[in-house]
């Protein structure tokens, strides 16, 4: 439990720093709407996630993997409109670049958070 928590503040700041620093991709009004995207990320990822991988297996081996990217910025979409206000992607390819940025810079933080 301690470790899901960390890691949704770890992705909540990742969210946060990176509309901070790159508005043109996604905006969040403050910090605390940025952890609860992150707390929305992780369900949607937990639940709808396996669903869609599954469905889109075809595509995905066709793509060698590629469409995945396409899947992840989905979630983010399904999580902004669950949110609703507070967060905004500004476009399809803004959704894939902040999405594979949140991926890549949560799980580099996380794996240094677990080496010590």
């Amino acid at each position: 439990m301690k470790n899901f928590i960390i890691k949704v503040l770890v992705t909540g700041g990742v969210i946060f720093g990176i509309s901070y620093l790159l508005p043109s991709l996604i905006s969040v009004t403050d910090f605390q709407t940025a952890v609860l995207i992150a707390l929305v990320l992780a369900l949607v990822n937990a639940v709808i996630r396996p669903l869609v991988l599954i469905i889109t297996l075809p595509v995905n081996v066709l793509s060698l993997g590629l469409f995945t990217f396409i899947v992840n910025a989905l979630m983010l979409y399904i999580a902004a409109n669950i949110i609703g206000s507070g967060f905004h992607i500004r476009g399809f390819w803004q959704a894939i670049v902040a999405a594979l940025l949140i991926s890549v810079v949560s799980t580099w933080l996380s794996s240094r958070l677990d080496d010590k």
